[in-house]
């Protein structure tokens, strides 16, 4: 039995990051509707067919192919929502309320419908409208400019700052958050949440934002003793030009470091309370490179096996390959394979969450568009007939 069996969730999204949240719960036992657009997918494309197998953000979910531009698609919406707990939307705003399902008016017939909108800005404010993608909110939230080395243009953190640890997570999160009020207040409510908003609450909470709002000191792309220019939080290439990752903070662990490649003479530069922000001087960066020259002495592996052991903190650099082949990965399950009634066997990435009484489960791989369409409008109680009129009229797929 899952934690949210019995919850039911509308999700009309577009976008991955929006769709993530609803996964989450689909995972934990929720009842998740995808509402998807006729016409979009090519479901008479076998190949597109087996991709959509493998949609990490769709697994455990079914789909329904409706016309939201429609009447018909959008009196059919409304009543969906009436008997749903969570509706899951990822446009900008006044989107929903053109398509007549914006929260007020959901809300008119479900008082208990916890109703998640996620957008680049948030429901209010002069950029609420404005059209942005991850790169945008890093630069506008100020963490890509904190990203890389100082000489160079700030790294792109693949899309993963703001659309998912940002929205997904914080959607997510707010979704139970309403959940669990839900039961106290017997009412629903409606979670704002802003790609923009979110990435800066990620920002405020790393070390080197510490003394910003205290001391007035800003930190610095390629500064701060995790900005990889100090030698016991870098990036280090081996013998075979493989990468190993060393983050000692600690001075305990540093030191630990020090004794394994034999150059004790090296703990002094461990982390100092003045490094928060500033980058290393010409010492620090020279015992940097020192360590550079005899980690070049070793392979990784060989490196990653001796530094274990001598309990340091110590990363292979891997690729996606190297990665879903690790042990300690599949030891906590992050691969499995799961089911599927066409396709066999689909691999996909494992339930990150662990609950040791209600575990989240991969059930089902991800739908096609509009795979549960008849059955939806069946539970709805339309006829045959009237859900031919309605595929017909293009309401449906």
């Amino acid at each position: 039995m899952g934690v949210l069996d019995g919850i039911t969730v509308l999700e009309v999204a577009r976008v991955p990051p929006a769709e993530m949240p609803g996964m989450f719960l689909a995972d934990m036992g929720a009842d998740v509707l995808k509402i998807e657009t006729p016409g979009l997918d090519h479901t008479d494309d076998p190949d597109a067919q087996r991709r959509a197998a493998f949609a990490f953000v769709n697994r455990n979910k079914r789909s329904m192919a409706l016309n939201m531009k429609a009447p018909e698609g959008q009196e059919i919406f409304r009543r969906l929502a009436t008997n749903a707990d969570v509706i899951v939307e990822g446009f900008r705003p006044g989107v929903m309320k053109r398509l007549g399902a914006d929260y007020e008016t959901i809300r008119a017939l479900n008082a208990r419908i916890v109703y998640c909108s996620l957008s680049g800005f948030g429901q209010s404010g002069p950029a609420a409208g404005y059209p942005a993608h991850d790169l945008n909110y890093l630069s506008l939230a100020a963490v890509l400019g904190l990203i890389g080395e100082r000489d160079r243009k700030p790294a792109i953190p693949l899309n993963l700052v703001a659309d998912y640890a940002g929205a997904s997570l914080h959607g997510a999160l707010g979704i139970v958050l309403a959940l669990f009020a839900r039961e106290r207040t017997g009412r629903g409510q409606h979670v704002d949440v802003s790609y923009l908003d979110t990435t800066i609450s990620l920002l405020a909470a790393t070390p080197n934002m510490r003394f910003f709002f205290s001391d007035g000191v800003a930190p610095k792309r390629g500064e701060g003793f995790l900005g990889g220019s100090y030698p016991y939080y870098a990036i280090y290439e081996t013998r075979d030009n493989k990468l190993l990752t060393i983050a000692c903070t600690e001075p305990w662990l540093w030191e630990n470091f020090c004794k394994a490649i034999n150059r004790p003479d090296l703990l002094k530069f461990a982390r100092k309370p003045d490094q928060f922000v500033r980058a290393a001087n010409a010492e620090e960066d020279g015992a940097r490179r020192e360590i550079e020259a005899i980690i070049k002495t070793r392979t990784r592996d060989e490196w990653y096996e001796l530094l274990v052991k001598a309990d340091v903190c110590v990363g292979k650099v891997y690729d996606p390959q190297e990665m879903v082949s690790d042990p300690q990965v599949n030891h906590r399950k992050m691969v499995v394979d799961v089911e599927h009634p066409k396709f066999g066997k689909v691999r996909q990435f494992g339930v990150a969450i662990k609950l040791s009484d209600t575990p989240g489960t991969v059930r089902t791989a991800a739908p096609v568009s509009g795979e549960h369409t008849e059955q939806v409008l069946s539970t709805l109680g339309l006829s045959r007939e009237e859900i031919a009129g309605l595929r017909a009229k293009r309401v449906i797929e």
